[in-house]
């Protein structure tokens, strides 16, 4: 006999109260904490519940029965069902001011070490159409509303190309307007996809991995430059001229294309980091500039993905870095050398690190664009790079700049960071809280001097985090 399915309850008339680490807000009821996204602090609502453990939940708002001041009307239609932008029903002030109380936090309660008064946040010039790069997915399972499923809404077309939706990865909800790109993308995503449906193309079924169309990648940039990429499953050579005539259509419908690539992918999975990136027509790159510096950006560059907030986090970096034009720079998960390349004019060398080689490869190459003569870069895992024997080789840095992954630094580079004992570090970081711990672990040798938040990534609970530390005594 099956279980009888506990029956979870709604809560009536709950005052929202503030906002969690991962951008859903919180109510408290008696001694349970309530998570619950798209509401914000001051609304009250009816709560159902929808997963309950001992101290806590999670719940949808059902109804609500007074707005918060706080609150902004969502723009875009998507809102609320694709899982991005989960914060547009928040005033932007109100979003910088959250993102500044989530660094303050972390620093205190998980870092425990002194700091000293910590900047406001720099926010985003650009609130809509910031990103430089968004990937579509197409499937050929169209995800449906609730509201399109109560309302037995039947499309003629099943197939899609958007968004993954959270939780279900073989549904892509099918979107007209995107507002985190410059609108050129979602001119040329709609005229593939009505190409595609006018021609009979067949999308992918993430499950049984039969179909052609994969993925397409739309990349921009500050110089004005385009990049489209295509991705297909392509069997025999009657497939392949299936492909190429959406191509040849894609270029010849959008001229302003400088660099129209494809992937020919007959994988399970979606990754393109380990197969051949064609040109169909163009390029194979597109430019960033910064300072009259130039950044090639191919296909599998890291880029960060705001470029005017990329520019202004690389300026708190550089001075936090205190260069006079004599330091021994060590630029940690250096990527493709940008910061590297970005301070190189005012120290004496810079040595990067960095895991990726074909991203160590796009340094190289950015150094020599620029005529950069003073820079050197090591492809390898940090913690095997970084030794004493390698610092005995290379020279004991004076500043050390380090822009880890979320998951924070390996206990095996602080400890030789802290051997190396350079007079500076900047630490910048896209998890405060990692962050955090970091620099606890440096706190014996280090005190921290300069904190510098930056919104890189408005409407999302994402937050960038700059800190200056330097050396006791």
């Amino acid at each position: 006999m099956a279980r009888k399915k506990k029956e979870l309850p709604l809560l009536e008339n709950i005052t929202i109260t503030d906002v969690a680490a991962e951008g859903k807000a919180i109510a408290r009821v008696d001694n349970l904490v309530v998570f619950i996204p798209y509401v914000v602090p001051g609304d009250v609502a009816d709560l159902q519940v929808t997963r309950k453990k001992h101290n806590y939940a999670e719940a949808e708002a059902v109804r609500i029965h007074h707005y918060s001041d706080k609150r902004a009307t969502p723009f875009c239609t998507h809102y609320g069902v694709c899982g991005g932008c989960q914060w547009q029903c928040l005033a932007y002030p109100e979003q910088l001011r959250y993102k500044q109380k989530q660094v303050v936090d972390n620093l205190t309660r998980i870092g425990k070490v002194e700091l000293p008064e910590i900047s406001p946040i720099l926010g985003s010039e650009l609130t809509e159409g910031y990103r430089n790069k968004l990937e579509y997915t197409f499937s050929n399972k169209r995800w449906l509303t609730r509201e399109e499923v109560a309302q037995n809404v039947v499309y003629e077309q099943m197939n899609a190309v958007g968004f993954h939706i959270p939780g279900a990865f073989d549904k892509v909800l099918a979107i007209d307007k995107c507002w985190l790109q410059d609108d050129i993308s979602n001119r040329i995503r709609n005229a593939v996809r009505d190409y595609a449906y006018a021609h009979g193309y067949t999308f992918i079924n993430l499950r049984t991995h039969e179909g052609m169309l994969r993925n397409m990648i739309v990349r921009t940039s500050s110089t004005g430059e385009l990049m489209v990429i295509l991705v297909a499953q392509v069997q025999g050579e009657a497939e392949m001229e299936k492909f190429r005539e959406l191509l040849a259509y894609t270029g010849d419908t959008f001229p302003e294309i400088t660099s129209l690539l494809y992937v020919i992918n007959n994988k399970v999975n979606d990754s393109i980091g380990d197969l051949e990136v064609h040109t169909f027509r163009g390029e194979d790159h597109i430019f960033e500039e910064m300072e009259g510096l130039r950044f090639k950006v191919g296909p599998k560059s890291f880029y960060q993905t705001n470029s005017r907030q990329a520019y202004r986090l690389y300026q708190v970096a550089r001075d936090f870095a205190g260069l006079t034009g004599e330091e021994l720079v060590y630029d940690l998960y250096t990527g493709t050398g940008t910061i590297a390349n970005f301070v190189s004019r005012q120290a004496r060398q810079v040595i990067g690190i960095e895991y990726v080689p074909e991203a160590i490869e796009d340094a190289r190459v950015n150094s020599a664009i620029n005529g950069i003569g003073n820079t050197l870069f090591f492809a390898g895992d940090m913690k095997d790079i970084l030794t004493p024997d390698f610092i005995r080789t290379h020279g004991r840095p004076d500043v050390i700049i380090t822009d880890p992954p979320r998951a924070g630094m390996h206990p095996d580079v602080v400890d030789v960071i802290l051997q190396a004992e350079p007079q500076r570090i900047v630490y910048v970081s896209c998890n405060p809280a990692t962050q955090a711990r970091d620099l606890q672990l440096l706190d014996g040798k280090y005190r921290v001097t300069h904190v510098q938040p930056v919104d890189m990534f408005p409407h999302t609970y994402h937050v960038e985090n700059v800190v200056r530390l330097k050396r006791r005594g």
